[in-house]
């Protein structure tokens, strides 16, 4: 006989006693025979009740037994249990058909033939009454100062990227953005023009936080809800009335930075984070998950997570439905229902709703007897019910103990018409034709006579300042603190360190071996311990704290920890124990680079967000910066976020032995895409010093400028010079300056009658090996080569283009000189750059070099070796420096070619092997 498999079920033994005693196994057998009897005599169905409700009353007299991860598909908070709405209905309502008209509008207009640039409609026609039942009565605005306690810097706003439309339209009707603003939409090049989507550096007193790149809202999110907590525990900014708010799609929870943090939010129980997840079921192409139920699957992983989850699935007109289904049929066919299929139905007849999801039983037949098809096609979904939506945000920001996400279902292009409504293609449809405008018109009840659509620019729809609606619209954003988004930059300059701080790493090392992440580890400390901004220094560690020398902060600074440290350190006894505070100053986020980034860009945003200046100092390994982040760092710039990233164990040969993954010789590249961003290469400590300090001026300072800097420091212990006599430090900052000039040689030390000259350019740890290389220049083939500190090829090059961008546009005026250019004028000689980067970085001022230009770098992938293996592979190290200056002299006619072939035998350059061994490559 086959085996019956339908009755077949895997034993579920998670959170279940299967190792504990049974001490009653009688009364265990009376419970276990009246499930059965109830199975039997009622069905699976009431059995299924029951047990829910038993979990419920234990949940409830806090047994402690484990919470479901999945929970039936209908709302999480029922009819009887929904608060008294406070607001107007009838003039809400209206209020949406104002804005969805107007975005709608705006984006249609916009795509005319002569501009064409694109946009979204259907997303924000999706999430109206999301973002309007929070407008109009949750969302706290920054104008109380004082008189609400905890709330002064208000809520903070992350709003899905492609809903922008909508936000703007809001904006109009409160009077903030102008008729002609909307109408240049995506034309930032006109007056008052408005960007894409949420872009802080574009529209700075408008936008907080960008969202649109997909995936770095939630995680972005997250973090700013911890860095809140961390103000308000380190008594820097009481924070405790602030909620963070995070609205984003459902096709956008498939980013792994969407839910990589979700853990974080749980753990630290961030009961001021409310995720509201607009499930319309549809991504950009097509379905989320067209054979699954995505709204069910967020519930599994946000619960799983340790998440509060409140599911807002069906509108009111549901619940006389749901009230008469005491045999749970109707629950059943929403539970089996896929996503595609309920994106089918929004798009047919109800004829085609009635046969093909209620009929195909009986009883659901039964219970939709009394409606007309057409009822059956308006049931609603409950993420455009503001009353069912007004329950559940309610309930999130008076959860307590976790962080709450709202799953609500909507329609993606909702209100459009039956040619935008639930359409694979809504997300890229952009314009609506006459007919389609008559009616989206017309389900929004507008006064607009057909005469108004006939023309090629349908209009706005403006009550005027006067009218109820608007009335009622300024009247909320009043009472809640005023208008959003806005944001407001009230944070005052601050007091700079005194300049004695700086001068230890100007004296050098002496003797001593100090890498320059060392040096730059010493000053961190030394300026945390100052009064004027020390404790603003907020220092962020993926996990490699003892690895950049930071471990030496853990019993002064400690580590951020809301719950403070319970339990006894195992290295307690050691002088770099690690503990942990509720009031640390060091965030230590594990083995996260993004989630450090998280932190990053809250704390380098506070000055906006909560009117703090607080100075974030990310270490990590070079490698995993940009790399890795580099989105994140970009959405710091257009966040307008200030503070430092420093790049450890820069380079691709001073991480020896480490090889292919963690060498890196390319983030100074990236870091250049970066127009934010200030990247240095510092060879030295002094220059380090140098560099911090201009850096605190100009980010916190009266200069107030809206960049972040970028260190790469290496961790190859080197002596670090004093900083050489008569220096000037603007040379430093400018990005080179000459550090060694040649030794005086003898006319006929070379070649010819004098001594054949040469220039070395270098940054960071190859400026050891362009010094080796002018010793042996000197002593063995009587070129004279003076050594430059290039501390920033990036910012070189930078500059000369400004230069090249002045020329272009003055071309009567005397010419715009470049610093490089002007520096190295006069300079006798071929140029020869290395660094222990790609040959394109240093090769990004070659066009402005005045001399013969050589490039030496670390092009193709790491390897593991010794630093002097590596930098004889790269063709970098002292030696392979000699071979390309005389290369160079012998195509300036200074040097013979047989004394290249010489120093390449002499070397053994052609093997890589011929490097010694144990050295650092540098002679």
């Amino acid at each position: 006989m086959a085996q019956d498999t339908t009755r077949s079920f895997s034993v579920i033994t998670d959170g279940l006693p299967s190792q504990l005693p049974d001490i009653d196994p009688a009364e265990t057998g009376e419970w276990l025979e009246s499930l059965d009897a109830v199975i039997e005599e009622s069905g699976r169905g009431r059995a299924r009740f029951l047990m829910l409700k038993l979990l419920e009353r234990a949940r409830e007299k806090a047994v402690g037994v484990p919470g479901l991860t999945s929970t039936d598909y209908i709302n999480t908070i029922p009819p009887e249990r929904e608060p008294w709405f406070p607001g107007d209905e009838h003039v809400e309502r209206r209020i949406r058909a104002y804005i969805r008209w107007n975005a709608a509008i705006m984006v249609s207009r916009a795509n005319r033939p002569e501009f064409n640039v694109g946009g979204h409609i259907a997303t924000y026609a999706s999430s109206a009454s999301l973002y309007e039942v929070g407008f109009n009565h949750f969302f706290r605005g920054k104008d109380h100062l004082s008189s609400s306690p905890g709330s002064a810097s208000g809520d903070q706003i992350f709003i899905q990227g492609h809903a922008s439309p909508g936000i703007y339209a809001r904006a109009f009707l409160e009077g903030r953005l102008s008729e002609q603003q909307l109408d240049a939409f995506r034309r930032e090049s006109e007056q008052g023009g408005l960007s894409s989507y949420p872009h802080p550096r574009l529209m700075p007193d408008f936008w907080e936080f960008p969202t649109v790149s997909m995936g770095l809202g939630p995680i972005d999110a997250i973090y700013q809800a911890r860095f809140n907590r961390y103000l308000l525990n380190r008594q820097i900014k009481d924070t405790s009335g602030s909620k963070v708010w995070a609205f984003l799609g459902d096709g956008e929870m498939d980013e792994p930075e969407s839910i990589g943090a979700l853990g974080v939010a749980a753990r630290e129980e961030l009961d001021n984070l409310i995720f509201v997840v607009n499930c319309n079921l549809q991504r950009l192409d097509g379905p989320v998950r067209g054979n699954g139920k995505i709204m069910q699957e967020l519930e599994s992983l946000f619960r799983g997570a340790g998440w509060n989850v409140i599911k807002v699935v069906w509108g009111r007109d549901w619940d006389p439905l749901l009230a008469r289904d005491t045999d749970g049929v109707l629950v059943h066919q929403m539970n089996t229902t896929p996503d595609g299929q309920f994106q089918t139905y929004t798009t047919s007849s109800g004829e085609y709703i009635r046969e093909n999801f209620f009929g195909a039983d009986a009883r659901l037949r039964r219970m939709v007897a009394d409606l007309a098809d057409d009822d059956l096609r308006k049931l609603s979904r409950g993420g455009h019910d503001y009353r069912k939506l007004y329950a559940a945000y309610k309930a999130a920001t008076e959860h307590t103990g976790q962080p709450t996400v709202i799953l609500a279902h909507t329609i993606k292009g909702w209100t459009l018409g039956k040619d935008f409504e639930a359409r694979n293609a809504t997300h890229q449809m952009k314009k609506l034709t006459k007919a389609e405008l008559k009616e989206f018109r017309d389900r929004l009840y507008l006064e607009i006579p057909d005469s108004a659509l006939t023309g090629d620019l349908p209009p706005y729809y403006q009550p005027g300042p006067d009218s109820e609606e608007i009335q009622y619209m300024r009247e909320r954003r009043a009472a809640l603190g005023g208008s959003l988004p806005k944001r407001v930059v009230r944070a005052k300059p601050l007091t700079q360190p005194p300049a004695k701080l700086f001068d230890e790493l100007r004296k050098g090392s002496g003797k001593q071996p100090v890498a320059t992440t060392m040096a730059f580890v010493r000053l961190l400390k030394d300026l945390m311990k100052t009064k004027e901004m020390g404790a603003r220094f907020v220092p962020v560690i993926p996990d490699e704290a003892r690895t950049f020398g930071m471990d030496a902060m853990f019993p002064t600074a400690k580590i951020y920890s809301p719950h403070g440290q319970r339990y006894e350190a195992v290295d307690r006894e050691l002088l770099l124990s690690y503990q942990e505070s509720v009031q640390g100053q060091m965030l230590h986020e594990g083995i996260s680079e993004a989630g450090s980034m998280g932190s990053v860009i809250a704390a380098a945003t506070s000055y906006a967000t909560h009117a703090q200046h607080m100075i974030p100092v990310y270490v990590f390994y070079s490698m995993f910066g940009f790399q890795r982040t580099g989105d994140q760092m970009w959405a710091l710039g257009d966040q307008l976020g200030r503070g430092f990233l420093l790049g450890a164990t820069a380079g691709r040969t001073t991480l020896n032995g480490e090889g292919l993954q963690h060498q890196d010789g390319h983030s100074l590249l990236l870091a250049a895409t970066n127009p934010a961003c200030v990247s240095y290469d510092p060879a030295f400590a002094f220059e380090v010093s140098h560099i911090v300090r201009e850096a605190l001026d100009r980010m916190y300072g009266e200069r107030d400028d809206k960049v972040f800097y970028y260190l790469t420091v290496y961790n190859e212990p080197v002596p670090q010079p004093a900083e050489p006599a008569g220096l000037d430090p603007a040379q430093i900052i400018a990005g080179m300056y000459r550090f060694r000039s040649a030794p005086s040689l003898p006319d006929g030390a070379g070649e010819g009658a004098t001594p054949p000259r040469a220039q070395l350019l270098a940054s960071g740890t190859s400026i050891h090996w362009a010094l080796g290389a002018q010793e042996i220049l000197a002593a063995d083939f009587g070129v004279a080569a003076d050594v430059w500190s290039v501390t920033s090829w990036n910012e070189l090059r930078r500059e000369a283009l400004e230069r090249d961008r002045v020329n272009l546009l003055n071309p009567e005026a005397a010419e715009a000189v470049p610093y490089v250019t002007r520096v190295l004028d006069g300079a006798p000689g071929p140029v020869v750059a290395v660094s222990d980067w790609m040959r394109a970085v240093p090769d990004q001022i070659s066009r402005w070099v005045p001399q013969p230009f050589t490039s030496l770098g670390t092009d193709g992938y790491g390897r593991s070796d010794t630093r002097a293996a590596l930098r004889r592979h790269f063709k970098v190290d002292a030696e392979s420096v000699v071979v390309a200056t005389l290369e160079s002299l012998v195509r300036a006619g200074e040097v013979k070619a047989s004394t290249v072939e010489e120093a390449i035998r002499r070397f053994g350059l052609r093997e890589d092997t011929d490097a010694v061994p144990g050295t650092d490559g540098a002679s």
